[in-house]
């Protein structure tokens, strides 16, 4: 059926039916059927691999035209080692001890009853995404180890990627003897569809969108159903007074430069005062520069870097994704706690400094998902915390914070096994 001639509530409501029913049937499959699935689907992946690039090729070039940014288009692109990168991140799911089943409390009861708290999987989850296609895969094996069915409805710079992907995924759970409707791809890019979907209370038990800060507001107040936010990366990285000179330069060059168009990147950073005058933040800014990052700063970085633009008021909360970082020079660390706490997004914020009094009241104060001392915030990562793919990081509070790998996309339950007991 065309898009033109799509029932749209329609056909949402049929998606969301079909995985409820594939949720409801996986929670009867073994973690090891599970494995085997994704493993297929690797393989399928690998086995389709020209025909991944080949559909990629057309969302790049329909990029380039539509003038998106060198680092939209970074994210978006699959060559062969992105082939091989997407696989071997569903085998790294597989290979992981299945989440299910747990006994996260156990005890008896004085009247003799064997009381569990047991993990089990949330449902039907619907991931709502923007320009990277690999999320296509790794939400399908997070949701599948995790035994939840998931609606996957990807942006429409990735619309021809998307379907590629989705279509080995479900070749491989064909292959693995389970319902291809577990991983469904929303067919459609009209917007209406995700109205549509959030509204779906009766079949989908959680949303998490992936995205800029415009979708993640439009999926909050359309949803009728659970959200876990990923909001974007607001973050940043500090230079303490005391430092390793080296290591800050490395950290701050490193965090900003070494790929801009991620969440975990660097977009601000603060300097303290101490560093302007050991002439530390003037070799922070010139490295910057030598890499053809544009600084935007305050009064004090200008000074120290002729090439630094005024920043704004906006620039503070600002998430580039580009070559553009924002600099503002600090009298304390309790002045860079407080900026951080004022204009960051909860993502990932790091300190530099040899004083473990300093680290310490950073990671207790800053009000974050990830604090990180004396390393680079591109380290906030579902696969460099060992959790395989990501689902996403996310920012919010309740249920989880930080990289969602599969034992995040479950909940629990309370089993209990009597002999008869009744309440007087």
């Amino acid at each position: 059926m065309s898009t033109a001639a799509m029932n749209i509530p329609a056909y949402c409501e049929e998606l969301g039916l079909k995985a409820q029913a594939a949720s409801r049937a996986l929670a009867d499959v073994s973690g090891a059927r599970r494995d085997d699935a994704l493993r297929a689907i690797a393989a399928a992946i690998r086995a389709n691999a020209q025909t991944l690039k080949r559909e990629n090729k057309k969302d790049l070039e329909a990029g380039e035209a539509n003038g998106l940014s060198s680092a939209m288009l970074d994210r978006l692109k699959i060559d062969d080692a992105g082939v091989e990168k997407i696989a071997k991140a569903v085998e790294e799911v597989a290979a992981q001890g299945d989440p299910l089943g747990a006994v996260l409390e156990g005890k008896v009861l004085p009247n003799g009853i064997k009381l569990q708290k047991l993990r089990v999987p949330i449902g039907v989850v619907l991931i709502i995404f923007e320009s990277r296609p690999n999320v296509t895969s790794d939400a399908a094996a997070l949701c599948l180890k995790s035994g939840n069915a998931c609606v996957l409805r990807g942006g429409k710079e990735a619309v021809h990627s998307n379907k590629a992907i989705a279509k080995c995924v479900q070749e491989g759970l064909s292959k693995a003897g389970l319902d291809p409707n577990a991983v469904q791809l929303v067919e459609t890019t009209d917007r209406a569809a995700v109205g549509e979907l959030l509204r779906q209370e009766e079949t989908i038990d959680l949303c998490i969108p992936r995205g800029g800060k415009s979708l993640i507001r439009a999926v909050v107040e359309q949803a009728h159903i659970p959200v876990i936010k990923h909001y974007n990366g607001i973050c940043h990285t500090y230079v303490d007074g005391d430092c390793d000179e080296q290591m800050a330069v490395d950290l701050c060059v490193n965090g900003k430069t070494q790929r801009t168009g991620v969440c975990n990147a660097t977009e601000t950073i603060l300097l303290h005062n101490d560093v302007v005058e050991s002439g530390l933040a003037k070799k922070i800014c010139d490295a910057l520069v030598a890499k053809s990052c544009e600084i935007r700063g305050c009064e004090k970085t200008q000074a120290i870097c002729s090439a630094a633009k005024a920043a704004t008021e906006e620039d503070w909360g600002e998430e580039y994704l580009d070559l553009i970082v924002s600099i503002k020079i600090v009298d304390s660390i309790d002045e860079a706690i407080g900026h951080i706490n004022q204009y960051g997004s909860k993502h990932t914020d790091a300190i530099v400094t040899t004083q473990i009094k300093a680290a310490e009241k950073f990671t207790k104060l800053v009000d974050t998902a990830n604090a990180f001392v004396n390393c680079s915030t591109r380290f906030s990562d579902g696969g460099e915390y060992g959790l395989g793919a990501e689902i996403g990081i996310s920012t919010d509070k309740l249920h989880s914070r930080g990289p969602m790998g599969a034992a995040d996309l479950t909940t629990y339950k309370w089993v209990a096994y009597g002999d008869g007991q009744i309440r007087g």
